[in-house]
């Protein structure tokens, strides 16, 4: 039997709780709707908003436009999104926004009053830390670390390559 020291509330902020699967659209400039990762708690939602609304806050100059970090970071990133016209990327990101959100907004989520044992391998769980003004999220399990470090090289070989 493990010890309540291995469990987590489901509705605990400080961390983030995710399940592997696929989004309903498909996305080439929300680096969320690009994850596999599906949040599965209220608080993980919420955290992703909040990511989602700091990094669409930021501005960014691009070809005589000021732009939001998606449009920033996809233009810096991604082949295609380069060839494109900055206002059809400008459109684009706002829709893929809007369908992000409203996934979001009725994925199925776990009970709220429920726990889960740390080291479920059905979900990556991440522990959330506040540093300086950004929150960041460490893995909180082997499962999770090896997860994210198997998804950090194949964005670097995506992004190299």
């Amino acid at each position: 039997m493990m010890s309540e020291d291995n469990k987590i509330d489901v509705n605990d902020i400080n961390y983030a709780i995710y399940r592997l699967g696929n989004w309903k659209n498909n996305y080439e400039i929300n680096q969320i709707g690009l994850s596999k990762e599906i949040p599965v708690t209220g608080p993980t939602i919420t955290h992703i908003k909040f990511s989602m609304d700091e990094i669409r806050k930021s501005q960014f100059d691009i070809s005589n436009k000021t732009v939001n970090g998606f449009v920033a970071i996809a233009f810096q990133i991604n082949p295609k999104i380069q060839q494109m016209d900055l206002d059809d990327v400008i459109k684009m990101e706002e829709k893929e926004f809007n369908n992000i959100l409203d996934e979001l907004d009725n994925l199925e989520l776990l009970d709220e009053d429920s726990t889960i044992d740390l080291d479920d391998e059905n979900y990556l769980v991440y522990k959330l830390e506040k540093e300086c003004h950004m929150t960041i999220s460490i893995p909180a399990n082997e499962h999770t670390k090896k997860y994210y470090e198997e998804e950090m090289k194949r964005i670097d070989d995506a992004v190299l390559n």
